[in-house]
């Protein structure tokens, strides 16, 4: 199997981007992540999503670790600074929660999570955290979901899906302005764009849009099912804040709040003037909810 794995120069000089890369091999796979605050301190575990990297959450990791909290941001494999291998058909769900498994409870040995999960950040997040319950303290979904596959998804993911099966270049920074309600500099763009150098590297950012269930016969419909069943118990702080300009996942965070009793009688936010990439547009107050939903929740005060 090919395995390219994008030069280091390219991440040289990035726009607001002052963090040092830490790497683990996981299954014959280089898989990058960041590691700051206080080692001692709990974990945030802030997952990102298609197409990105965790170039996405610069903007709220210096104000979490100013908290006192340790933020852990892996980039997944096929994105960002981790190994892409070039076999579309490599990518799998399966494949996706064994790897982050791997650098998450196997080299780094996580606990007492916080989850911050947006998009794919979600499907791998939510699924690790149902099938590993004791392993994460809350969890804070924005924008993001755990299909199973027993109800179609709304038009503009379907929209989403066939632009990028079809689509001759997969623009990455462009498909992140799309997906934000503020423009971005050519810098930032270019940053989102710095994990490929040509489109051999984006075999798993074509792959990702396909993996998503959209039938009950998915392969990953029956063990996101089971991933449901825990989460429809599950009494441990959950808050959701969702932007209020995102077309895929509006309504979502209303599901969230009513299948979950973690999320009974929490201060849920909507975060406005925001899109898909909601970090993007409104990280600063990302930061900020997370940070309140932390020192709340850990005394005993995460109700409103």
């Amino acid at each position: 199997m090919e395995i390219l794995r994008t030069p280091d120069e390219r991440f040289r000089d990035l726009a607001g981007f002052p963090f040092e890369p830490h790497y683990a091999e996981v299954d014959g796979l280089r898989i990058h992540y960041l590691d700051e605050g206080d080692p001692d301190a709990e974990a945030v575990l802030m997952l990102h999503g298609e197409p990105t990297w965790c170039y996405l959450y610069r903007r709220m990791i210096p104000l979490v670790t100013a908290a006192g909290l340790r933020v852990v941001a892996p980039d997944l494999v096929g994105f960002g600074r981790s190994d892409k291998p070039a076999d579309r058909a490599y990518y799998t769900y399966v494949r996706h929660l064994a790897w982050m498994h791997g650098l998450l409870f196997g080299h780094l040995d996580l606990d007492r999570i916080t989850l911050v999960a947006q998009d794919w950040g979600g499907l791998v997040g939510l699924r690790l955290a149902a099938e590993n319950p004791d392993r994460f303290a809350r969890i804070v979904a924005a924008n993001t979901a755990l299909p199973t596959g027993d109800r179609a998804p709304g038009e503009a993911f379907f929209a989403w899906r066939e632009y990028s099966q079809q689509v001759p270049e997969l623009a990455v920074g462009e498909i992140v302005q799309k997906g934000t309600a503020t423009e971005l500099s050519a810098e930032v763009m270019a940053a989102y764009d710095a994990p490929f150098p040509d489109e051999s590297y984006k075999a798993g950012a074509r792959q990702f849009p396909m993996l998503v269930p959209i039938s009950p016969d998915d392969p990953a419909a029956a063990a996101n099912r089971a991933a449901w069943r825990v989460l429809e118990r599950w009494e441990k702080p959950f808050l959701t804040a969702f932007a209020d300009g995102d077309p895929i996942f509006r309504g979502v965070d209303v599901f969230l709040q009513q299948a979950i009793p973690g999320a009974r009688g929490l201060p849920h936010t909507t975060i406005e003037n925001a899109g898909h990439f909601l970090q993007e547009d409104r990280g600063e107050r990302l930061a900020e909810v997370v940070v309140d939903f932390v020192r709340r929740s850990a005394s005993g005060k995460a109700a409103s």
